[in-house]
């Protein structure tokens, strides 16, 4: 059975990351994230990890070494992985699956949620220092970024779409009829 390799792609606080940790959890995915290239060079810099050092330290490599210097660092991360389920968190862009849609298996899942319900979450996580005392209008300023405004595109690339405005049960029963529609054409 060739592996069974998921992108998440969708706007902040979407569910990408609470989709590929059910992953990891129920089916014991590898896991890459694009950002986590990202955060170890600005943890190693000694800089904040907020989103718009991560934003400035995406464009420079980007501008630098090509648009998909991070889709060959993935993808080459995800080849070497031996498992057979793999989740790919942070797709941003179309040049981030240019290398993955060459591995077999791959499919991108885009995922909707409305920005009210992803503002919710955002603040709940606190995942970046800067998220925690945000407001609407800053949330919005946040997905109006370089990167957050090449996301939308990529819905009309997605193999699946998955609407998380409800539960978590409902979010993981999308992702299992994802899998085992993979499994049943693999």
């Amino acid at each position: 059975m060739q592996k069974i390799i998921l992108g998440f792609a969708g706007e902040i606080a979407s569910g990408k990351g609470t989709a590929a940790k059910y992953m990891i959890e129920k089916y014991g995915a590898g896991y890459y994230r694009f950002s986590t290239i990202l955060r170890d060079l600005l943890k190693r810099l000694h800089l904040e990890e907020s989103r718009e050092n991560t934003q400035k330290i995406s464009t420079i490599l980007r501008q630098n070494f090509g648009e998909d210097i991070l889709s060959k660092v993935i993808s080459r991360d995800v080849a070497a992985d031996t498992r057979g389920i793999i989740a790919v968190d942070g797709v941003r862009r179309l040049s981030d699956i240019k290398y993955l849609r060459d591995l077999p298996g791959f499919r991108l899942v885009y995922i909707e949620a409305d920005i009210g319900k992803r503002f919710e979450r955002i603040l709940k996580r606190g995942e970046n220092p800067d998220d925690k005392n945000k407001t609407l209008e800053q949330f919005k300023k946040d997905n109006e970024g370089e990167a957050e405004t090449q996301i939308k595109g990529l819905k009309a690339h997605a193999d699946f779409l998955i609407d998380n405005n409800g539960t978590f049960g409902r979010l993981y029963e999308q992702i299992d009829k994802i899998v085992e529609r993979c499994k049943a054409e693999s």
